[in-house]
Order: C-alpha cells, then sequence, then structure tokens
C-alpha cells in the first residue's frame, strides 16, 4: 500500500483494503487465529492568533493501524503508521509473535459474529472544510477584533483558535465484519483577559461543529469571550456554607460523565464503582431518563458502529431513574456474562431530559445559589463517589447573580448529587456529545474563606 504524500489516507475505501490485505496476511500466518484490525487517519489545519499576529499555523496529518491476534485467549497487538505492504506484514507478524507469548485470558477474543452490524448507515457526519491558512487566520482575527472592542476592560487577547479535522475509521475482523466512514470536526475558540481595580480576570467561549456552516459567527463568539470574562471581574471567595449548585450546561455534562464511567463494563468487573451492581436501583431522580442516541444525523457523538464492530444502537439508560443497563463491550460482557452494548470505546449523544426553564428563568426562581461556571482539579474518586473540585462562578441572591466567585471548593458524593437533582434546564447544547441543561443539586458543601 503507498505511503507516498499524495496518497488520500482519509479515504474509507483505502483504509478499508489495508484492513482486508491486513486480515489476509494474519489469515496466512496463523489460519485458525481471531483476528481485528483497527485504522484511523486523518488531516487538519490549527491556526492562533494573539494580539492581531499569527502565533500558530500548523499542519496535521495522522495515521495508525493496530492489528490484534487471539490464539486460543493470548492476546497480541502491535500498530504502525506506515500502510506499505512490508510495514503490513511485519505489524501482524510482531502480534502474532506477542501473541505466542501472551498468557491466555478466557474471555478474550472478538465480538460474535451474530453481534456484529450488518451495514453501516450514513450518518451526515463528514463535511470538509476548505478554509487554508490565510482565510483561518483572518476568521480568528475578526473574532479577536470584535472581543476586544467590546468592552475597554479587556486589556488583551489570550488567544483565538480555528481548528478543522477530517478524519476516517476503519475496523475489520475475522468473523467477516469490515466496516469505514469519514468525519469531520471544525471549532473556533477565544480567551480574554479582563482587568479592573479588583484584579484581572481569564474568561473564553468556543463553537464546535461537524459541518463549518453550524460554527457560531467569529464575531459572536468573541462577543461571548468578552462578556464572560468581564462578568468574572470582581470574583470573590465566600464564606464556607452549604446551598443549592446550579451548573451550567458545559460543566454539568461532567457530572453526567461521572455517572457513564461508574456503570462502565471496566467499572463493574473490577468492582471499582459507586454504582457497583446498581442495575435496577434508583440513580436519579424518577422524572430523569438518560438516553444514548447514537445515530443523530450530523451529531458530534455519531457513529454506526463501535470499537468491537457491533452496530450502535439508541437504548435508554436510565428510565423513570432506574439504571437499565450497563455500558459493555465484548469483552466486559463476557466479564459479566451479560450481552454487549454497542458500547466498546465509549457512548454516543448521551441526551438526559430536559426540563422547562432556560438557566436565567431557574436563576430568577431561586433565593440563594451558587452558579458554577469553571471546575478545576480532579478530586473524584470513581469507586467511593467522594467529589470535591474547585469551583468558579456567581453568588446568586434572590433571583439575580450578585457577584462573581472565585478560589471555592464544591464537594460531596456522586450518587446523592446525581439523586438530589432537583432540575435540568431547558438551555441544551446540542453541539455537545453529552447534551444537557443546567442541572440543579438540591444541597452540596462549599469550602471558602
Amino acid at each position: 500500500m503507498s505511503s507516498s504524500a499524495e496518497t488520500d489516507f482519509t479515504d474509507p475505501t483505502l483504509l478499508t483494503r489495508c484492513a482486508e490485505a491486513s486480515l489476509q496476511i494474519a489469515r496466512d500466518i496463523a489460519p485458525s487465529a481471531e483476528v481485528e484490525v483497527a485504522l484511523a487517519s486523518g488531516s487538519g489545519l490549527s491556526v492562533t492568533v494573539r494580539g492581531g499576529a499569527c502565533e500558530l499555523l500548523e499542519s496535521e496529518q495522522d495515521k495508525s493501524l493496530a492489528v490484534t491476534i487471539y490464539l486460543d485467549g493470548r492476546k497480541g497487538s502491535a500498530t504502525t503508521s506506515d500502510f506499505s505492504a512490508d510495514a503490513l506484514r511485519a505489524t501482524v507478524g510482531a502480534a502474532h509473535a506477542i501473541a505466542e507469548q501472551g498468557e491466555a485470558d478466557r474471555f478474550a477474543g472478538l465480538a460474535a459474529a451474530t453481534d456484529l452490524a450488518a451495514d453501516v448507515p450514513d450518518l451526515d457526519l463528514d463535511h470538509p472544510w476548505d478554509i487554508e491558512g490565510e482565510a483561518a487566520i483572518a476568521l480568528a482575527l475578526a473574532c479577536e477584533n470584535a472581543a476586544l472592542s467590546a468592552d475597554a476592560r479587556i486589556k488583551q487577547s489570550d488567544g483565538v483558535s480555528v481548528n478543522r479535522y477530517r478524519g476516517a475509521r476503519a475496523y475489520a475482523n475475522s468473523h467477516g465484519f469490515s466496516g469505514a466512514y469519514r468525519a469531520t470536526r471544525h471549532s473556533l475558540s477565544a480567551v480574554m483577559i479582563g482587568a479592573e481595580d479588583a484584579g484581572m480576570q481569564r474568561g473564553y467561549w468556543y463553537t464546535s461543529a461537524r459541518s463549518p456552516t453550524q460554527l457560531t459567527a467569529p464575531e459572536e463568539v468573541g462577543r461571548l469571550a468578552t462578556a464572560r470574562t468581564i462578568a468574572k471581574l470582581g470574583a470573590r471567595r465566600i464564606p464556607t456554607t452549604e446551598m443549592p449548585v446550579i451548573f451550567e450546561p458545559r460543566v454539568a455534562g461532567g457530572l453526567v460523565g461521572h455517572l457513564i464511567s461508574a456503570i462502565s463494563g471496566s467499572a463493574q468487573y473490577r468492582r471499582a464503582s459507586f454504582l457497583l451492581d446498581a442495575l435496577g436501583e434508583q440513580v436519579l431522580p424518577e422524572h430523569l431518563e438518560l438516553h444514548e442516541a447514537p445515530h443523530l444525523p450530523g451529531a458530534i457523538g455519531s457513529a454506526p458502529f463501535d470499537a468491537d464492530g457491533i452496530a450502535t444502537r439508541e437504548k435508554a439508560i436510565v428510565a423513570a431513574g432506574r439504571l437499565e443497563t450497563y455500558l459493555l463491550s465484548a469483552y466486559a460482557a463476557r466479564r459479566l456474562n451479560r450481552a454487549p452494548t454497542g458500547n466498546a470505546g465509549g457512548t454516543h449523544n448521551l441526551i438526559l431530559t430536559p426540563g422547562t426553564r432556560t438557566l436565567e428563568e431557574i436563576i430568577a426562581a431561586t433565593d440563594r445559589a451558587l452558579l458554577v461556571t469553571d471546575l478545576m482539579g480532579f478530586g473524584v474518586n470513581g469507586v467511593t463517589g467522594d467529589y470535591s473540585r474547585g469551583a468558579a462562578g456567581f453568588l446568586i441572591s434572590r433571583g439575580e447573580r450578585a457577584h462573581a466567585v472565585e478560589e471555592i471548593t464544591i464537594a460531596g458524593n456522586l450518587r446523592d448529587m446525581l439523586m438530589n437533582i432537583t432540575e435540568v434546564g431547558i438551555d441544551v447544547d446540542e453541539s455537545l456529545a453529552v447534551r444537557t441543561g443546567s442541572l440543579c443539586i438540591g444541597r452540596m458543601a462549599i469550602a471558602g474563606s
């Protein structure tokens, strides 16, 4: 297989040929072995401007091929970024040699042929952006200029970035599955620094999408970055207390992520989850449901099959507050004596039941609470559920943002926090892979001054 600079390695057909060539080599070496081949490739452009000048202009090209061979439960894997015929033979040979020396694991192996995707639907994921260096720089400068001119208290830019990326993924195995597809992801982000007598603050905003036509206009991204920066000026600590905590949508998704991690197959079979053996139990309030919708056209989290070649499918993860399923790869499913769920490699478009009020309406109806807009640190214990994160945001008093807050810590236990979600806003950001509105937690401990 040629690896010349002219070769388009984001072509799914080319990746499929590489995968099939690797499988044939493996069949020649070990006819009875189970074999899988996973390929990923992509190309992109990244531009960053700061203070009216281009700071970074970077072109990206990457590709990788991973071969895994199973010999009676013994597993061997090898990878390469060279797709030439000689490199494929060497990579397959290395994987086979490792498998021969491996220790047997009776749960290891390919997904059952009956579980593999029968077809690969077109999910409208490929929307290439033909923007090149000069045009990307101009777009970033327009964003930066809009941010800097929106308020005199913005003293400087901390960087505006434009990114485009087009990649392809392919997977094939010796059970007869072969699938490939292209996908794109583009983004624009701005970080501003504001200052007044009370000090300096940094704020940001960003937009991302499969299609460049779905990106927020650069001038609007700049203005939003400025507005969020200015709102932080005068931030201060608040006394240690307990009160309701409201998470903005872009940080609320993290709470959903902690729930997902706890019900993953690996967390369950390793006995390392705060939701251990929780299937059928109440994990959210009864008014909430959490769905996975992997086939939404053009969505950032959509995928036709998982890392095992199993078809992704829509399903209720939590219904009426009760946990309906774990999220299982083929390996985890065998470990737990259950059926795989099409989640090898993660989830695809999570949707938490939205409520009926926007964030501003929730704030207007709140007497006293903390609105969290930023989280810092990694103080989350997935085994016990203990949660402690640095936070910044706003003190809500009598239905209004009283002042910005910083240098505080919010703490609780994830199981209690999830069960104590009192409201989900209607302000869902559909550009994210976790679609949730603002989340209100009835009460959390806040460590401040």
